[in-house]
């Protein structure tokens, strides 16, 4: 039953990424829930779902000139080294641990989302 799910729900997360929802974090909770995925196995292909997700919508950004590389790049850079090293201590991880981070990590998250208020542009 699932197998006929795994198309829709593939479209519907990946234009929840494309307009920068979180389709991947919602990707996350399909796989480990809903599937029941091993965690391991399901960050990984959350990360193989992010990447093309992620430069069809910067090439789209980058059309519209919605994207300052100035500011950008820095950015990119701190990630990476980020990425780097808590990749390494994620690896050095329980599972269990993990999950409860990511869990924290995704409460946080949809709280900000929930009560954010912009800042008066100046």
């Amino acid at each position: 039953m699932l197998d006929y799910l795994a198309f829709p729900v593939a479209i519907v997360l990946g234009f929840l990424a494309g307009l920068g929802v979180g389709g991947g974090s919602l990707l996350m909770l399909w796989l480990t829930t809903v599937i029941h995925m091993d965690y391991a196995v399901a960050k990984t292909v959350n990360l193989l779902f992010f990447l093309p997700t992620a430069l069809i919508a910067t090439l789209f950004h980058k059309k519209q000139g919605s994207i300052n590389f100035k500011k950008v790049v820095p950015g990119i850079i701190c990630a990476c080294i980020a990425s780097a090293i808590f990749s390494y201590i994620g690896t050095h991880m329980d599972t269990h641990s993990l999950k409860k981070l990511f869990g924290g990590v995704l409460i946080l998250t949809g709280l900000r989302e929930l009560f954010y208020r912009p800042r008066n542009a100046k």
